[in-house]
């Protein structure tokens, strides 16, 4: 099984991208799937989550400014980026997951990561 993540690129800061993520094949015992990043340097860092009951939790640092939406039971993905930052720069990962207990994972799949690059 593999997560194909796209979208990424270069774009001006105050600019906008769409990130999408598809899986390969269909996972049908996922219930959640997410956007991370790992800028240069740094940590991956979470970004941004969607559960299958439609929940969606966001990184402060992008509140207002993503979205994240998809469809988890086709194991679609997307992250639209608003308001683009500089500090936004950075390679952003694509994964799905099954949780049940917080904290706990099952079945969990990666993408390659796609780079987002924003100029000031």
């Amino acid at each position: 099984v593999q997560l194909q993540a796209s979208g990424g690129g270069l774009v001006q800061a105050g600019g906008s991208l769409r990130l999408s993520c598809t899986a390969s094949v269909i996972i049908s015992s996922i219930n959640n799937m997410a956007w991370y990043r790992q800028a240069p340097g740094k940590q991956r860092e979470l970004v941004a989550t969607v559960a299958k009951g439609g929940y969606t939790n966001y990184a402060d640092s992008v509140k207002g400014r993503f979205i994240i939406s998809g469809d988890i039971a086709k194991n679609t993905v997307y992250l639209q980026m608003n308001s683009l930052k500089p500090e936004d720069t950075a390679v952003y990962y694509c994964n799905a997951y099954y949780s049940a207990i917080a904290g706990v994972r099952m079945y969990d799949y990666w993408g390659q990561g796609t780079l987002v690059t924003v100029s000031s």
